[in-house]
């Protein structure tokens, strides 16, 4: 029933959109963007990586000083460590941390009890210097939030697709069924069907139209096709590339479980697969000049910096010095002047986060907010963007600066970020990276990320 509704309430915001006046398909905006990408990182809040520079340099509500849990324990958040800590960030956790809005009941998540209350915490932005650099010369949201209340699996959906295809999100399992999270893992996880009922089905966005057996998942599933960003692009014939780790049953052993592509079998089935490439491609594509109209990059561990997710167990160092290193060749390239490069991250790990979450145009409930950062030389300087929105929005600026269609009712009616850019403005210049000595500690921290990622 809840998956009903919401279908429902899908189709009356594209016709509501139809009536007034708005068509199914973008005018292509007048811009100098040519390159969308997005730097996709994993598992923080909000607060928990811009709440203190929030706080430092005025510019938007900080993380507070105090935060009162459910049942009156008051908990004053304390600097996070470089090694991130290790929290359940399931869909149970997040919804048990939101609990309905009230964003109180963090300390009945797994890894956040007391005394330390782990989650409830924040990084300086001396800990991430490269992030900070460029929230603060650059523009940040302080209203995206995460489209499901789901970890990393279902954030990788909505990445591209803009809904999570009536899956709550939950990473697949059993780990060691095989390679990966997507079509050919023959993992499980739980999809709600028209009745309200939780299943458990292949963790795969079958299309039936392949002819391949059961549209492509390694059972039947009900489970239906939704169109991705992917399917958009390829009619508009503009290229697009996932920068993701590249191994997998597929293509050679090894696990891909962030890759995105292996989870909709028209994307692991088909000749798109040949646009999964390696996560560190995208600083000789940025080099040579041939970045591509979307690129979404996603962590590996086929780079140099290896351990780079800022995922919980890893460096926040490593990562921000991988931010830094993705930036330096953005900068340096010569499409630097038709970039557009969103820095987020896929879900709030169950770390705190004091701004409650409202639902999506389809129904569904949003997650918890997270980081978003704007580096583009047409980027407003300095500025801070607060019109609520998801990674929608990042998939309705795509579709309106390149002029295409619509893929359902979250991306049709996201905000788009619009009040971020400013096209007539003198061009922001390159601001210059730096790298954080860290320790060979912190440079294999994470080194379980290949086999379980969670």
């Amino acid at each position: 029933m809840i998956r009903r509704a919401a279908l429902v309430l899908a189709a009356v915001c594209v016709a509501l959109a139809t009536t007034n006046g708005l068509s199914s398909t973008h005018a292509k905006a007048s811009t100098p963007i040519q390159h969308v990408i997005v730097l996709y990182q994993e598992n923080h809040s909000f607060d928990n990586v811009l709440g203190y520079w929030c706080q430092q340099t005025g510019h938007c509500i900080g993380m507070p000083a105090t935060v009162t849990l459910k049942g009156g324990t008051v908990v004053t958040p304390t600097q996070a460590p470089d090694i991130v800590p290790q929290l359940d960030h399931s869909v149970i956790s997040q919804r048990t941390a939101m609990d309905g809005g009230a964003m109180d009941g963090w300390a009945k998540v797994s890894g956040c009890a007391a005394p330390t209350y782990s989650c409830i915490s924040y990084y300086t932005p001396t800990q991430i210097p490269n992030l900070s650099a460029l929230a603060s010369n650059f523009a940040i949201s302080d209203a995206t939030f995460s489209e499901a209340d789901s970890p990393s699996w279902g954030g990788h959906l909505y990445a591209v697709a803009a809904t999570t295809d009536g899956f709550l999100g939950n990473n697949p399992a059993p780990v060691s069924a095989g390679p990966g999270w997507g079509c050919d893992s023959k993992k499980s996880t739980g999809w709600v069907s028209s009745s309200g009922a939780v299943l458990q089905e292949p963790s795969c966005i079958p299309d039936p139209s392949l002819g391949i057996a059961n549209g492509g998942a390694f059972k039947a599933t009900p489970v239906s096709y939704v169109p991705t960003i992917m399917d958009r692009l390829d009619a508009a014939s503009l290229p697009w590339k996932f920068y993701a780790t590249t191994s997998g049953s597929k293509t050679g052993g090894g696990s891909y479980n962030w890759a995105t592509c292996p989870s909709f079998a028209e994307c692991l089935d088909t000749k798109q697969r040949a646009n999964l490439v390696r996560t560190d491609q995208v600083l000789s594509d940025a080099a040579a000049g041939t970045l591509p109209a979307f690129g979404l990059v996603l962590p590996g561990v086929d780079t140099v910096d290896r351990y780079a997710s800022q995922h919980n167990g890893t460096s926040m160092a490593v990562g921000d010095n991988w931010i830094g290193k993705v930036v330096t060749a953005l900068e340096a390239s010569p499409e630097w002047s038709s970039t557009a490069l969103f820095i987020t991250y896929d879900d709030c790990g169950c770390f705190y986060d004091q701004v409650p979450p409202g639902l999506n145009p389809d129904g569904t409930q949003r997650g918890v907010r997270v980081p978003l950062v704007i580096v583009s030389p047409y980027a407003v300087h300095d500025y801070v963007d607060t019109t609520p929105t998801t990674f929608a929005g990042i998939l309705a600026y795509v579709e309106q600066t390149f002029g295409l269609t619509h893929l359902g009712a979250n991306d049709a009616a996201a905000y788009a970020f619009a009040n971020a850019f400013n096209y007539s403005q003198p061009p922001i210049p390159p601001i210059p990276m730096r790298y954080s000595p860290v320790s060979s500690a912190a440079l294999n921290a994470g080194a379980n990320e290949a086999n379980d990622p969670t």
